[in-house]
């Protein structure tokens, strides 16, 4: 499981981009988003820096 601190997601919308950006990458992938901890947790077979650059491209910051 790999976890990102994610900035500037604040609803739904939000939560389906992040998750289709990486799902459309990796099907098998689960996706599971925490609005209020601006959390992203992420089971893939894709890299951790694939799945950070699936994010910012969505237009979310990626933290450490």
């Amino acid at each position: 499981m790999q976890v990102f601190n994610v900035k500037g997601m604040t609803c739904g919308h939000c939560v389906r981009a992040v998750t289709q950006a990486v799902v459309a990458e990796d099907p098998a992938a689960t996706v599971e988003v925490d609005l209020a901890a601006g959390e992203v947790k992420v089971q893939s077979q894709l890299p951790r820096p694939q799945v950070a650059q699936l994010i910012t491209e969505e237009g979310y910051e990626v933290g450490e």
